[in-house]
């Protein structure tokens, strides 16, 4: 059967050429040149596009976006279909006219450009400019030079599965104030945008507003919508937070000397959220959100459970030598640490001596690291309702090597800056508060639980963590913070990276904060700043 379907095709296709259809033809068989010699097909084009072509395809491609002919520019991208439908939405739903394109000077195969349009719906009509970019690439089948697409292309807010939307609001604007009733805006606090724009989406429609009507970026993953331009307010709701204007403003200041940073300070006595800030080329609100392995910060928790198991205390010893073998891996500890055998828990907390812990896996149950945060610190469990999305952390119980790794906060253990600066909180308070970005109060919701740390285990951790400030790896940034204080740094390094992520938690009198910044290096490099200056305004 199949031999006889294939002798059909090729019968077919022969008709046809000698049928003088041609095209079809001269890209089937060799056809005789004039000199009696053979002509193939036209080799098809490699390589980067030449500045001629790369000038040309964006010239084509914004002279039809211009005319709102998406097809024709779709036509222009190596992704027709997506393309076609993000162009026609321009027009269709985001109801934007008038639409002007400026190239900027080519670099390369990239294109900047401005675009002016004006966003009209129902009788109201705002300007509406901004600068994207392009690149022209090469067709991989056709050899064409071609846009090379993505929806950033439309416009830098927008993502895979994103659209620009112009109407009534999804939900109405809000008044977001702190904890002292001082307004909070983007514009003033950049890295509060993402979590606004959740305040938003979950509180606009209880806060006592109305809807105004705007464009906006409406997002497939289901996130809140990002508005762009407001055509007619709305009235917008207050909604009072938790956070506190002074502490954000520094927490804004110190993230922006770092790249792909993120730091979150509570309240201890209460679980409140004080700042919450991120510096990412991504937007990602990666303070609540993140999923990564917190390095040495994890020690916290892993003493804690060394206390409360009796395997040993703050005085009892954790020898730190050079290196440590579990399960056939081998760890070690930071370069130039010096091996001491004679070691205190204490003294190998503040040095932060990986093997210390390490050693200790053997007299480990798999599931009691897991227990102790779960139980204890209040993590892992899925149940924190902070007011806007959030991840609790997650410690579980690994097997085989990760039983050790786990321990010094490598394995399989992921956490963001809120869940590190909760384990402060809790290590120095004793109590578990789950915290909150805005009260409990404003819509009754059930916060998580967990049992908390006895008095003698927070006496424990806290003289750990003061040692760290005083004479350990925290003793440089955290100089001029005390006397009431404590800290713990941690890097935690990732597959692929160069650099190890930077992580650091500390406290000070009724704050705690925790900080991550990836391929920063050490705890003290570049997280360790970050929450030193949070610190530093008290609150």
């Amino acid at each position: 059967m199949r031999r006889g379907a294939k002798a059909v095709v090729i019968g077919s296709v022969f008709t046809v050429m000698v049928g003088g259809a041609g095209y079809g033809a001269y890209n089937l068989v060799t056809a005789v040149s004039g000199d009696g010699g053979t002509a193939g097909p036209a080799p098809v084009k490699t390589g980067p596009p030449s500045g001629a072509e790369v000038k040309e395809t964006s010239r084509a491609f914004f002279a039809a976006w211009e005319k709102g002919d998406a097809a024709k520019a779709a036509r222009y991208t190596n992704y027709a279909t997506a393309a076609e439908s993000l162009l026609a939405s321009y027009s269709a739903e985001a109801h934007l006219t008038k639409v002007r394109i400026t190239p900027g000077t080519p670099s390369g195969t990239t294109v900047p450009f401005s675009v002016s349009a004006t966003v009209s719906y129902e009788g109201k009509s705002k300007p509406f400019s901004y600068d994207s970019e392009l690149s022209v690439v090469r067709g991989e089948t056709t050899g064409k030079a071609l846009v090379g697409w993505k929806p950033s292309v439309v416009h830098p807010e927008l993502k895979d599965g994103d659209t620009l939307v112009t109407g009534e609001s999804a939900s109405p604007a809000i008044e977001a104030v702190d904890r002292n009733n001082v307004v909070l805006t983007k514009e003033k606090y950049p890295s509060l945008g993402p979590i606004l724009d959740a305040l938003r989406d979950k509180y606009g429609d209880t806060a006592g507003g109305s809807p105004g009507i705007e464009l906006a970026v409406r997002h497939g993953d289901q996130s809140p919508d990002t508005p762009l331009v407001t055509l007619a307010k709305g009235r917008a709701g207050k909604v009072r937070t938790t956070l506190s204007a002074n502490a954000q403003a520094a927490a804004e200041k110190a993230v922006r000397q770092y790249d792909e940073s993120s730091v979150v300070a509570v309240k201890p006595s209460t679980g409140e959220v004080l700042a919450v800030a991120n510096h990412r080329e991504d937007g990602f609100n990666a303070a609540f959100l993140g999923k990564l392995a917190p390095g040495s910060t994890m020690k916290i928790i892993s003493a804690a459970m060394f206390i409360d198991r009796g395997v040993t205390t703050a005085t009892g010893p954790a020898p730190c030598p050079p290196e440590a073998v579990w399960q056939s891996q081998t760890f070690h500890n930071l370069k130039n640490m010096p091996p001491n055998e004679n070691a205190t828990l204490s003294e190998s907390f503040a040095r932060s001596c990986n093997t210390a812990f390490v050693k200790y896996a053997d007299d480990l149950k798999v599931d009691w690291l897991t227990n102790e945060a779960q139980q204890n610190f209040g993590l892992g469990q899925n149940n924190w309702k902070t007011g806007i999305p959030s991840f609790d952390g997650s410690v579980p119980a690994s097997g085989g090597p990760d039983t050790a790794a786990n321990l010094i906060g490598q394995g399989q253990v992921q956490m963001s800056p809120l869940n590190m600066a909760s384990v402060t909180a809790t290590a120095v308070t004793g109590v578990f508060r789950q915290p909150v970005i805005v009260p409990r109060a404003l819509d009754d919701r059930e916060l998580a639980k967990a049992k908390g740390l006895s008095a003698g285990t927070v006496a424990q951790l806290r003289a750990m963590m003061n040692r760290t400030a005083i004479s350990g790896t925290a003793a440089q940034v955290m100089a001029g913070l005390g006397p009431n204080y404590g800290a713990k740094t941690g890097s935690a390094e990732v597959d692929g990276q160069a650099k190890s992520n930077s992580w650091f938690t500390g406290y000070r009198n009724d704050v705690a904060a925790a900080a991550m910044t990836q391929e920063g290096g050490h705890g003290g490099d570049a997280a360790g700043p970050i929450v030193a200056a949070v610190l530093r305004t008290g609150g």
